[in-house]
């Protein structure tokens, strides 16, 4: 059976939400500066910052992630 994978910025969103959430840097970014990716993946890094910053634990918001 044929996997069907998640759309492009989905996924960007989500990789950025983990860097967050883990306190990587911003600056790890893999998507060019000028990219719909880009920008979705800075969206979900500055989301996991603050469920970071507001003590939210990992393992709790990958319920958030999932989607």
């Amino acid at each position: 059976m044929k996997r069907v994978k998640r759309e492009k910025t989905s996924r960007a969103f989500s990789k950025g939400y983990t860097h967050g959430i883990q306190g990587h840097s911003r600056n790890l970014s893999p998507f060019d500066e000028n990219s719909q990716n880009h920008q979705m993946w800075m969206s979900g890094w500055r989301e996991g910052r603050a469920d970071l910053w507001s003590g939210n634990c990992a393992t709790s918001t990958f319920k958030r992630v999932a989607l």
